[in-house]
């Protein structure tokens, strides 16, 4: 098995998120989202413009995902994976480990369109998540609330531990509730990648239900995610918003 170090898990779970300020500001001019969309528009394909459409109508800021001092960036890649595939915005890692497991198994480019969030410490990240009004969740093996069981429709950050010891102490004494996902075989446990897969599944289900839909965000989330995947999904975006400036096609503030 090779192993590296925590440079590499810092290059998976950092980057810039949507909600950074520097997205919109070009040679000391700070615009608004509507309008690099606008000018980036007609640069994307009818396909693409309505991928992004349908995914922002499916993404969700009221559940979130942490991981916890894993080690493995293979469950890592596929927790971000699962996270994306079921509409979640956000992906907080609590980075604690030494080294990790190289792993081929990758985020297949999902992590581009997360917000990703890289911690030092536990206390750091559940403190942050209270203040945003989010219930802390915990998965556990035995013991939890049986996730068929479980209301799983409110604004929440679940939590998946390390591999091999779950969540920490800081992370239970922080926690609302655990959950625990049923098993018929003599497995104690899922995967960390399957039981990430399995809960969002049904958080994602329970939503759909009770409200319709899975998506959430608001009108403003809307225009600004949109504007950064644009962004990202054009060669050379900060330059044509830049030329577009510097020719006077877009208002600006100044």
């Amino acid at each position: 098995m090779e192993y590296v170090t925590s440079e590499e898990m810092f290059e998976l779970v950092h980057g810039r998120r949507t909600d950074d300020p520097e997205w919109f500001e070009f040679d000391g001019v700070t615009l608004d989202p509507v309008e690099v969309a606008t000018v980036l528009r007609d640069r994307l394909s009818v396909d693409r413009r309505e991928t992004i459409e349908q995914v922002l109508c499916e993404r969700t800021n009221s559940l979130t995902v942490v991981v916890e001092g894993m080690v493995d960036l293979g469950n890592v890649s596929a927790v971000m994976r699962s996270a994306d595939g079921f509409g979640v915005q956000s992906f907080h890692a609590i980075d604690t480990a030494d080294v990790y497991k190289r792993s081929r198994r990758t985020t297949r480019g999902t992590d581009k369109w997360l917000d990703r969030y890289r911690w030092d410490d536990a206390d750091a990240c559940l403190c942050q998540l209270r203040d945003e009004n989010y219930e802390i969740v915990v998965t556990d093996p035995i013991g939890g609330e049986p996730l068929y069981d479980a209301d799983l429709t409110g604004r929440l950050a679940i939590v998946f531990g390390n591999e091999l010891d779950g969540v920490s102490s800081v992370v239970r004494s922080f926690s609302d509730r655990s959950l625990t996902i049923p098993m018929s075989g003599f497995g104690e446990s899922f995967n960390i990648s399957v039981a990430a897969s399995i809960v969002l599944s049904e958080a994602t289900r329970q939503r759909k239900d009770r409200y319709g839909a899975s998506g959430d965000l608001d009108g403003d989330a809307i225009s600004r995610i949109r504007a950064v995947w644009y962004m990202k999904s054009v060669r050379e975006a900060r330059m044509i918003v830049q030329r577009a400036i510097d020719d006077g096609q877009v208002r600006s503030n100044r």
